[in-house]
């Protein structure tokens, strides 16, 4: 059986005040392309559909038009769980009628694990969905008043499924969840606080094969039984150096699972450029991208006038700038030191030391020296 897994669409992102939704269409449209040459089995999305538990209408009708194109259009199902940025009842809503076109959507909790069955030319599998749910949501559903964290929480719903599963059967679990041994990123939003959301992989043993979200880089655990296969987008800058991807996911007769990832490429790119603000600018009108998502990590020490505007007459869709030269890397005054006993003229020194990391030069000293002598000057003339 051939399965396309992917996780984390986060449709309706906005990013720096940017909204990502129309990239985000496009590489859907890339999605059901792929989708329409591999015609895989079935489609598995991990959670995190929506970026926000009350999605814009928009980012509705996106995915909308998407499932009906996979389901209707191509005749292919999916299955679908809610993530920890997902409204269950929002998501889930229509869930029973929209079975028997083939669209599995499972948001809210439920102690009836029930699998949803497909076939091949091997046999059965069966597919159970495991949305998030909190641990107290999960302890008050499941009856198990021992459940205190995540790890307890699908470790119970886990032994349900094992104690139900048909063994015949080969078995698919979709769970959206912090596995120990994956590697975060700077976009995820925690699930919990004070490492509780942390689960140990041990809680999937027995199944065939685990198609996870949460994680946003691709990645694999236990031989590539367990798999992230990342977000939809690289929704950080922290993630400029992932390379995102869906899973194309075989499982043979006997439960034994091979994988492959299949770059999805936007049309405009997330990355970090370095160097002079001059020298980026200029080097814009060699650089085929210029349309990309840009941070701009500026090595320059002087004052820039609208760096911003600048640097968007280059990247016109360029989104934050930084300045690393000033970020308070050095040492200022020493502890204890009383400011209002400080000459102007050293006080000034003594910050710019701190935010650069260097003392003024000899130029810039004797200008602040007049700088000050002038405005010295000013205020005893305006006292007379």
């Amino acid at each position: 059986m051939r399965i396309l897994h992917t996780a984390d669409w986060h449709l309706g992102r906005v990013y720096h005040g940017v909204s990502l939704l129309e990239d985000q269409a496009q590489v859907l449209d890339d999605l059901v392309a792929l989708i329409h040459a591999e015609k895989p089995d079935a489609v598995l999305v991990a959670g995190d559909i929506y970026d926000r538990s009350v999605p814009p209408a928009e980012a509705v009708r996106l995915l909308d038009d998407t499932l009906t194109r996979i389901v209707i259009g191509e005749r292919v199902p999916v299955i679908l769980i809610a993530g920890n940025h997902d409204s269950p009842d929002r998501l889930g809503f229509g869930a029973r009628l929209l079975s028997e076109a083939g669209l599995t959507v499972r948001g809210t909790v439920t102690a009836d694990i029930a699998p949803v069955i497909l076939r091949d030319a091997d046999g059965e599998v069966a597919f159970y969905p495991l949305p998030y749910a909190e641990p107290s949501m999960l302890r008050h559903c499941l009856a198990e008043d021992s459940i205190a964290d995540h790890h307890a929480g699908l470790k119970a719903q886990l032994n349900r499924v094992r104690e139900r599963h048909d063994r015949s059967r080969r078995s698919v679990v979709l769970a959206h969840a912090f596995v120990i041994g994956g590697t975060a990123s700077e976009s995820e939003r925690p699930l919990s606080v004070g490492g509780t959301e942390a689960v140990g992989s041990d809680v999937f043993d027995g199944i065939d094969f685990v198609a996870l979200g949460h994680l946003h880089r691709p990645q694999t655990l236990e031989s590539g039984r367990l798999d992230y296969a990342g977000s939809l987008m690289k929704y950080s800058f922290a993630e400029t150096g992932h390379a995102k991807s869906v899973s194309l996911v075989d499982i043979d007769g006997r439960g034994r699972t091979a994988i492959r990832r299949v770059p999805l490429t936007p049309r405009r790119d997330l990355r970090v450029l370095e160097g002079p603000l001059e020298d980026i600018v200029r080097q814009a009108a060699d650089d085929p991208r210029r349309d990309d998502y840009v941070l701009a990590r500026i090595s320059d020490t002087g004052a820039i006038l609208d760096a911003m505007s600048k640097l968007r007459t280059a990247y016109p869709n360029a989104l934050s700038i930084e300045r690393p030269q000033l970020s308070g890397s050095g040492a200022g005054l020493d502890a204890g030191t009383d400011h209002r006993k400080v000459e102007t003229q050293d006080l000034f020194a003594s910050f710019y030391r701190e935010m650069t990391g260097a003392d003024l030069d000899e130029p810039a000293a004797q200008l602040l020296h007049a700088e000050i002598a002038a405005l010295a000057r000013a205020d005893r003339e305006a006292a007379q």
